[in-house]
């Protein structure tokens, strides 16, 4: 039922480096793949080269300790291992390699 659910994202990206709209996408892709296991994803703008992702208040990514941006598949993997360990990913769900 969506009222009991309480899982959440948070994206927190750098406005200096017009990171927005990678953020805003990014959000969208985790809005249709987990809409029945997300209450609320959030976009926090940030400064400094910022670019984490978190859900439920863990960090999932970061792009200063990883040095890059996630593929989208492998962020979805990251979340789905978080919010909904049991949730197939179809296409998303094979393994990356590296």
């Amino acid at each position: 039922m969506m009222m009991e659910n309480r899982n959440s994202v948070a994206i927190r990206y750098c406005t200096q480096c017009r990171w927005m709209l990678r953020a805003a996408w990014m959000g969208q892709e985790l809005l249709t793949t987990f809409e029945g296991e997300l209450a609320e994803l959030v976009l926090q703008p940030g400064t400094g080269g910022v670019f984490e992702i978190k859900a439920n208040d863990k960090l999932v990514w970061s792009r200063k300790d990883r040095g890059r941006f996630p593929e989208i598949t492998e962020l979805k993997q990251l979340i789905r291992d978080e919010i909904a360990p049991g949730k197939h990913l179809g296409h998303s769900d094979r393994k990356s390699e590296g």
